[in-house]
């Protein structure tokens, strides 16, 4: 985990570091003058606010992020939870989100979860004591309860969850709607000629999981499928629970010819798994999977499609959504609206 730590050195090294007062003396201005040129003021005239800030410039002035909170009650530093910085999803959401704080000058605090919910529960604590302004949320996969989260209305910061979104009412949301892209993806497969499809989905706490079982269920009776829950499998994610839900798959009485895999890291467990049981990969037996990594088409068996789930749209809306909280933070009106962001997913064909 990153911290920032802002430390205040006006009274060790005064004689170096230029002040507001510095600059007012230099200038014969007063010092609100100084501080309302150097922030902009509409009160402030044009060429003294020129003058003002090219005059800091010349001196090195830089401002004290410390005394700018105490004035602002902010601290422009905007917490971040992901479940895993190593997964390329979160990579290129991360980049959406810095983007976005950057230019509008918030600085991003970063923490992981490792899809657990007790170090979780750690890090939102520490995000509340390093008194960020709001916080960022992509769940972890054991995350059932919220009252940690909760917690933080009565410091006043808003939380905007994405991706991984919780099953309760009132919250601000980004997504992508899995359920929409779980039923085309099934689709796509009967159009292809495959009548036994299965799911290798997630931990059951997830609402992504869900929102794919649902998904699934809708698209195989949209085609006039029987549903059989016994090819539904789970897998918390790791290389042995995947592998184990594809060796009860292959053991059914009548085995799938298509599955549907929870992410393509999920795709890679799963195919490395049949390909050793002799079946010939994405011919005997087609795989599909969402996410869209680009790391995927560098293996040797890519998915044949893959749900895009756009990640570095969703960080970027994410933030944005979390910067226009907190500028409407004061008007009650606006508070008391949750916003939802929906992202519509697309087929990325790999195999045709």
């Amino acid at each position: 985990m990153t911290f920032l730590i802002f430390v205040d050195t006006t009274l060790q090294m005064s004689d170096q570091i230029p002040t507001l007062k510095a600059i007012a003396d230099k200038l014969n201005f007063s010092v609100s003058t100084v501080s309302r040129a150097l922030s902009n003021h509409p009160r402030i005239g044009l060429r003294t606010r020129e003058l003002v800030q090219k005059t800091a410039k010349e001196l090195g002035y830089e401002p004290n992020p410390k005394a700018i909170f105490f004035k602002q009650q902010k601290s422009f530093v905007i917490g971040v939870i992901m479940p895993s910085i190593r997964e390329e999803f979160f990579s290129q959401a991360i980049s959406g989100m810095e983007t976005a704080a950057m230019e509008q000058h918030y600085t991003i605090l970063f923490g992981q979860s490792f899809d657990n919910l007790e170090r979780e529960m750690k890090v939102v604590e520490t995000m509340k004591q390093q008194r960020v302004d709001g916080l960022i949320i992509s769940l972890a996969k054991e995350t059932n309860k919220y009252d940690h989260l909760l917690a933080l209305e009565k410091y006043n910061i808003p939380i905007v969850y994405f991706d991984r979104v919780p099953n309760i009412d009132k919250t601000h949301k980004v997504f992508c709607n899995l359920y929409k892209g779980t039923v085309d993806m099934v689709g796509w497969l009967f159009n292809k000629g495959y009548r036994r499809i299965a799911l290798i989905n997630g931990p059951d706490k997830l609402s992504a999981s869900k929102e794919r079982l649902n998904g699934y269920i809708e698209g195989v009776s949209k085609q006039k499928l029987k549903v059989d829950m016994q090819l539904v499998e789970t897998t918390d994610f790791s290389k042995d629970s995947t592998q184990r839900a594809m060796k009860k798959l292959l053991a059914l009485k009548n085995p799938p010819t298509a599955v549907i895999t929870f992410n393509d890291y999920v795709h890679m467990d799963a195919v490395q798994y049949a390909n050793k049981q002799h079946i010939e990969v994405n011919k005997e037996m087609a795989f599909v999977s969402y996410a869209n990594l680009p790391i995927t088409s560098y293996t040797a068996y890519p998915p044949m499609v893959s749900v895009e789930q756009y990640p570095y749209s969703q960080g970027l809306k994410a933030m944005e959504m979390m910067i226009h909280l907190l500028n409407q933070k004061t008007d009650q009106a606006t508070a008391a609206q949750f916003l939802t962001e929906e992202i519509r997913p697309s087929l990325v064909a790999y195999l045709q």
